[in-house]
């Protein structure tokens, strides 16, 4: 491919999903796997998520290096009722396995209404809102969740034994902006705290502990300690439910079984997903949908701003404008990240 010119990180969106092929392709995976991949990938940049878009690139290319994700793998599923299935990854790229779940649960829930499938042998598989917008411009509503790293103690705890537990929910809407709700149920994901490490910048006080379970503002002692849950011991119990879906039930690891991609990288994960989809046009017309989906953002919209810089928003409609204005303008990657993808796209004798 012709690599992009720009060194301002700035590219277009399908110069940046091409150049990611070609990255993944660099990297063992075949171009039918590296485009799904990509397309996940790509959206969550298109929707300013950074931290779980291209750049993962790095990591996934770090461990597929050494063996801890299977390049190739041999992604299969089983029907274990009339709308309920079982996925297995092999180990593959989680964006990838993610991608053909979604796939599999959108098939499912077009043939019965609505549809699940249990997700095992997985790896990260970027942001929930990629599947959960692509699952609403096809007419289905979802709730998608992952299991993850362990970074949160027990509510009370003094160790690491429960993950983020990614969850996500999206609604359809035939005339407008979808509702997509992507939330991990720790204040802040990891990344963000990396990301202030290297700035050399200190990170609000109700992100995490040190390994003392103290509140604390230094991120190098919030890596070595635990995240905090959103709303103490609530939070707790709403992560131990996405890890029991997403990783009980699924049959994959769960709580401390899951392997770290950082302390065991040669390690599968073998983390789980849950996609649970519903086909709206089950439920009435288009027609139907857009107008009942019109009023519920009118009649939030219409709330008068405590700030009048801080109008009130619905769930999704920040992702959604940067993609819409990215899409047009340009996908903003930042020259690092631009110069990382293009040297793992390069063949490597």
């Amino acid at each position: 491919m012709t690599q992009p010119t720009t060194t301002s990180g700035i590219v277009s969106k399908a110069q940046l999903t091409e150049l990611t092929i070609e990255a993944l392709c660099a990297l063992g995976l075949d171009r039918a796997d590296a485009t799904d991949t990509a397309t996940i990938l790509v959206l969550a940049d298109l929707f300013g998520l950074r931290t779980h878009g291209t750049s993962r690139i790095e990591s996934y290319g770090a461990r597929l290096r050494i063996g801890g994700i299977n390049p190739k793998p041999s992604i299969s599923s089983q029907q274990v009722g009339p709308a309920l299935h079982r996925l297995d990854g092999d180990n593959g790229v989680g964006p990838l396995i993610g991608y053909r779940a979604l796939d599999l649960a959108m098939t499912a829930a077009r043939e019965n209404g609505i549809a699940c499938v249990f997700v095992r042998g997985s790896n990260h598989f970027g942001p929930v809102s990629p599947y959960s917008y692509l699952a609403a411009m096809n007419g289905f509503a979802s709730i998608i969740g992952s299991n993850a790293t362990t970074t949160i103690a027990p509510w009370g705890g003094t160790d690491a034994r429960l993950g983020n537990s990614p969850v996500g929910f999206g609604v359809p809407n035939p005339e407008g902006h979808p509702f997509i709700l992507d939330m991990a149920i720790s204040v802040a994901a990891r990344a963000k705290i990396r990301n202030a490490l290297k700035r050399g910048e200190p990170i609000p006080g109700d992100w995490a502990t040190d390994a003392q379970g103290k509140p604390t503002t230094d991120p190098k002692a919030a890596l070595d300690g635990f995240l905090l849950p959103i709303g103490g011991h609530k939070g707790y119990g709403l992560a131990l439910v996405v890890d029991l879906f997403a990783g009980l039930l699924s049959g994959a690891a769960y709580l401390t079984h899951v392997k770290s991609w950082e302390d065991d990288p040669e390690q599968p994960q073998n983390l789980g997903h849950f996609f649970i989809l519903i086909d709206t046009a089950r439920l009435g017309s288009g027609t139907w949908l857009a107008a009942r989906m019109a009023d519920y953002a009118a009649i939030l919209h219409g709330s008068k701003p405590a700030n009048p810089d801080a109008p009130v928003i619905v769930p999704g409609q920040i992702e959604l404008g940067q993609l819409e204005r990215q899409t047009a303008a340009g996908i903003d990657i930042g020259a690092a990240q631009l110069a990382m993808l293009q040297a793992a796209a390069r063949p490597h004798d």
